[in-house]
Parts: C-alpha cells; structure tokens; sequence
C-alpha cells in the first residue's frame, strides 16, 4: 500500500508539474543571507554540530543581523530506501532530518539542504538524477527551506533542462524553496535562468585566499580578487528573485582583518548573497564586526537590488560605485596591493551616468553626505575634494546620502 501512495504521489507531481512549470515567487527579494557547512567542515558535519551552530546563529545576533538560513552542504546523505526515496546518513543524523529541520525552525531560522544534478554529488553520495521528483518531495515532508543543487557527476546531462526540471519538482512538491544553481557559471546561466533559480553561481569555487588561484588538475578554486573580477558583465543580469552568486564568504577563516573588510564590502557592493562560510561558535570580535556591520550590510540588502560596478581602475587601486534607494550611492575604494596608497577623491572627476540604474550622480549639482560605515563616521560632504590613504589589501567604504 506504501508503495503504491508513493507511485501516485510522483505520477501527481508529475502531472502538476506540466501545468504550471515555475519557480517560487517571493524567496530572495535581497541577496540570502545565513551560513553553509562547506568551506569550514567539508564532509564533516552530523546533527550536532547543525544543532550548535543553530544555537550559535541566535547567540551571536548573526539571526537578527539578517543571516536566517542555515545551509547543509554535501555528505549529509545515507542511501536510498525501497521506493527510491533518499534518507539521511543514519550515523551522522540519528534523529532524522525532519526533527532536525524542526529545530532550526524552532530558533527563528530557515533550514538548507544539498543535492546534485548528477548522479553523484561532489562527495560521492547520491545525487538527484533520475530522483528529481522524489527529492524535492522528501525536502517539502521534512520542512526545507534552501536547496544547493551542484552539478558533479553530469556527463551528457543538459544544464537548462536538468536545474528546470528541479525547479518544477520543487514547485510540484508545493513547499517554498529557495533554489540556489551551483553548476559554476559553465553555461552562463545569467543569460537563462532568471525564471529557473533565486541564485546562481558565476564562478568556479572560492578559496581561502584573497588573491590567488588554488590549481588542480582539470580545475581550480579561486582567491577573493580572481572571483571578484570574474563579475564584469554580469550586473545587468541580477536583481531581486534572481541575483549573480559569486560564491560563499571565507570571513573568518585565517585571513587578514583588512582582507576580511575588503571581501566583505565587495560582496556587498555586488548584491551578493552573503552565505557565511566560518565557524561561528568561535568568532574573534573583530570577525562578529565585520559580519554584522548593520550599515554595510544595508548596503548589500539595499531594496533596489542592483549591483555595483567597477569605474575607475588607477595605480593598484579601483573605484566602485553601487545605486542605492533615495538615490544614495554606495562608494569604495579598493586597494588591490599590500602597500597603502593615497587618493584623491575629485568628486565632479568620478561623476558617472549608470545604466543600469537609469541614474546620474550629477556631482556638479548634487551634494552628497559622506558617511563611512566602517569607522561609522560622518566625514563632511561632495563639495570638497577628500583625501584618503587605504591601507594594503583593504577599502574605504562610504554611503553617500542626497542633501535635499
């Protein structure tokens, strides 16, 4: 009897799925903001310690800073059972996902999980090819909220027709689910997949490193400045629902404080999403700062949602500007070098017309309230040339608010 409810459950999925091909509205109206198992514990997670970062989320303040999903990645998988329904490893989730997916929720926060369009993930478990609608089936009965649909294990598989068909198995399955494409920006998916995912990355992964690249063969992880550059050209593909990732954040995991504020900022100055990637049982102060600077990330969550530019590259440094509400801009300068350099900012000189924005900044007959949101200073206005020295590897960050 089972197994006959199972098979009429899928053939009406299936059925749904025909009529009304879509994904869910309404998820990632802002970039995502939680935290993700992977960069700091790889295949070594189990309920307990999901349980304590939980915990974690709330005690720090990273839940009422804005960072409500908490995201396993891979290895979280046991084996199928009879019907061809995926279960969790029972070593490592003893009590079951649905119990643990209660939890999460019991603390304010949403749940993420982690599939692949493959036949195995990345980690060897077993993927979603073939098992697309019971998956998405299984996660709506346990209560997920986030998926990471990876791409290993893919030879001869279509990348728009594999994430499409996840999508409308989420959508059949009839939970609200946050699909996040990780297939690394191989098909360019910011030219189609605005109606198929919430996000997608753009890159290769991310390495813990803010300028470098971590070779293998047949493929490479990428420092915090090589990702960074791999962004231009990709603005006008992102926006509320729909937003360019270019990987989780490394703040927190050994580099430099300066690094760690530059990689922040520029994530924020991308409208990208802002999935920690830490372990935040155990922050330094100076990592809980940076993590939970409210004005920067208002930066990053700005209701526009429309990402930064590059507009001026000048000895090692570059300035950026991103378009905020009330027609405030956001500002950095960015030192690429180890050394510190000094600029002078010429407002009128930086005055640009975006595109994207449809917007001016008309320095010449705008003045601008300057206010820097890592020193939370306020530093004057626009009708003064300003001078500034950033240190090596680090930024100046300003919001710059319209007089009236």
């Amino acid at each position: 009897m089972k197994k006959l409810t199972a098979l009429i459950t899928l053939l009406l999925l299936f059925t749904l799925s025909g009529l009304r091909a879509q994904k869910f509205e309404g998820l990632a109206e802002t970039p995502p903001m939680g935290w993700n198992s992977w960069n700091k514990f790889a295949c070594n997670i189990d309920e307990n310690l999901i349980r304590t970062i939980a915990d974690a989320m709330v005690e720090t303040g990273l839940r009422d800073a804005g960072y409500i999903y908490l995201n396993l990645d891979d290895c979280w998988h046991g084996e199928r059972d009879s019907l061809g329904f995926i279960q969790p490893d029972p070593a490592k989730f003893p009590s079951g996902m649905k119990a643990l997916a209660d939890y999460v929720h019991s603390k304010g926060l949403k749940i993420g999980i982690y599939s692949d369009a493959g036949r195995k993930t990345c980690g060897g478990r077993p993927g979603s090819f073939g098992h697309e609608y019971q998956d998405a089936l299984q996660y709506a009965k346990w209560g997920i909220d986030y998926l990471k649909y990876d791409w290993c294990e893919t030879e001869d598989i279509n990348p728009v027709g594999a994430y499409n068909l996840m999508r409308d198995a989420i959508h059949a399955a009839g939970r609200p689910i946050l699909f996040s494409m990780c297939e690394w920006g191989t098909s360019k998916p910011w030219l189609w997949a605005k109606d198929t995912g919430h996000m997608w990355r753009t890159t290769g992964d991310i390495y813990n490193c803010f300028d470098c690249i971590d070779q293998h063969p047949g493929w490479a992880a990428f420092g915090v400045l090589q990702i960074l550059d791999m962004q231009n050209g990709l603005r006008q593909y992102a926006g509320p629902g729909h937003w360019n990732d270019p990987d989780m954040l490394e703040v927190g995991n050994g580099q430099s404080v300066n690094q760690d504020r530059a990689h922040f900022t520029m994530w924020s100055m991308l409208a990208a999403p802002l999935i920690l990637g830490n372990d935040i049982r155990n922050m330094t102060q100076e990592t809980k700062d940076i993590l939970m600077n409210a004005e920067v990330i208002a930066v990053n969550q700005d209701k526009l949602g429309i990402q930064g530019f590059r507009h001026l590259v000048e000895d090692g440094l570059e300035i950026w500007f991103k378009p905020l509400e009330n027609d405030d801009w956001a500002f950095t300068v960015l030192n690429r070098t180890t050394e510190p350099k000094s600029y002078t900012i010429n407002w009128e000189k930086l005055d640009l017309y975006d595109d994207v924005a449809k917007r001016f900044t008309n320095f010449d007959s705008n003045v601008y309230s300057i206010r820097n949101l890592w020193t939370k200073q306020n530093e004057g206005d626009t009708r003064k040339v300003k001078e500034v020295t950033v240190p090596g590897h680090d930024v100046v960050l300003y919001r710059l608010s319209k007089k009236k």
